[in-house]
């Protein structure tokens, strides 16, 4: 199973004049801790993309072409790259060229995008959302296997025998299926026999069992080869040797960002019970000290036959030294334990 880290580059607030921190200042942060991820040998990290101001990365490969010339090992991709809303031909273009950059350690995750600031913001129609993604991921998926591409769509221009350049370093770039836990994405990425990585963020994660064994069996009963099977889970993540002091720091900022979210979705404000329960032994936050971070790790490889676990290490923006000692403990203290078991 391979562990990794995800981030969404989480913009912390001043308390004395509530504003956000500096986007340079988070991107310069960014990039020290991929570094160190590197170091202590996280398999993978994944930078989301969005477009509002509590986050600070709008174009993950940008990001991750900088990682490229700082790291030697980890996996670099996106977490996710909304494709409904991006041109797939630049999409594939950049990704290739931060392959090329890392010696073949790009990835790019495709999600249909749980936040929808992009479409407005690129001129797309939220009533085409499911479609958007379909013919786009369609697009996609014929230039990752086709250096000269013919297609026509509904949403885009069309491509006659036109020539896409340049190629991922092994002429086939690593495409993920993200999804946040609805039966149709799960089918989708199994019958295209892609890896799917599911987010699961809140409530109880053994409810989630059903989609892994519906794309398992749709990811068999599609005639791919069981051998190229990879599913993993992104969840909320941060790790400390002190529970208690870390939930003391934590809570607040965890809050204050899942309140900033829920109020453009109507949820209702975050309750410290959700918070509780989320930490504990069947919730789906993973925030606390190493060898119960090791036990959970390992309690969801077990449910769910993982071949990825992603901890997403920044929301509501902890503080820099937080989110640095919390990579090195998973590296050193956390990361060790689960591959002996």
């Amino acid at each position: 199973m391979e562990l990794g880290i995800s981030m969404f580059g989480d913009l912390r607030v001043d308390s004395a004049t509530n504003k956000f921190q500096s986007t340079q200042q988070r991107l310069t942060e960014l990039i020290e801790e991929i570094k160190l991820m590197d170091e202590v040998g996280i398999d993978y990290f994944g930078i989301g993309e969005h477009h509002r101001p509590d986050y600070a990365v709008p174009s993950p490969e940008i990001v991750l072409a900088a990682a490229a010339a700082v790291t030697k090992n980890i996996k670099l991709g996106s977490a996710v790259s909304v494709l409904s809303s991006a041109d797939p031909v630049k999409l594939y273009q950049n990704f290739a060229m931060v392959d090329l950059m890392s010696n073949g350690r790009a990835e790019l995750m495709a999600g249909r995008g749980s936040f929808v600031e992009s479409f407005p913001l690129f001129g797309y129609n939220l009533h085409d959302y499911d479609a958007l993604f379909a013919e786009k991921l369609d697009l996609l998926l014929t230039i990752n296997k086709n250096e000269r591409v013919t297609w026509h769509g509904k949403f885009r221009a069309p491509l006659n025998d036109q020539t896409i350049l340049p190629r991922a370093l092994n002429n086939e770039l690593s495409i993920w299926i993200a999804a946040g836990g609805t039966p149709q994405s799960v089918v989708r990425a199994g019958k295209l026999g892609l890896p799917l990585m599911i987010a699961i963020i809140g409530g109880s994660p053994a409810q989630f069992q059903p989609l892994f064994e519906l794309y398992k069996k749709t990811y068999i009963e599609s005639g791919h080869d069981p051998a190229g099977y990879r599913v993993g889970i992104h969840s909320h993540a941060l790790f400390g040797e002190d529970n208690a002091a870390l939930t003391k720091r934590y809570y607040p900022l965890y809050a204050a960002q899942m309140d900033r979210v829920g109020r453009s979705r109507g949820w209702p404000p975050y309750q410290r019970t959700q918070f509780d329960f989320g930490t504990s032994k069947h919730g789906a936050l993973f925030i606390g000290e190493p060898a119960a971070m090791v036990d959970k790790i390992l309690y969801m490889k077990e449910l769910f036959g993982l071949t990825r676990f992603a901890a997403h290490m920044d929301v509501g923006a902890p503080s820099h030294l937080d989110i640095m000692k919390s990579i090195e403990i998973y590296g050193t203290k956390i990361a060790p334990l689960v591959r002996a078991a």
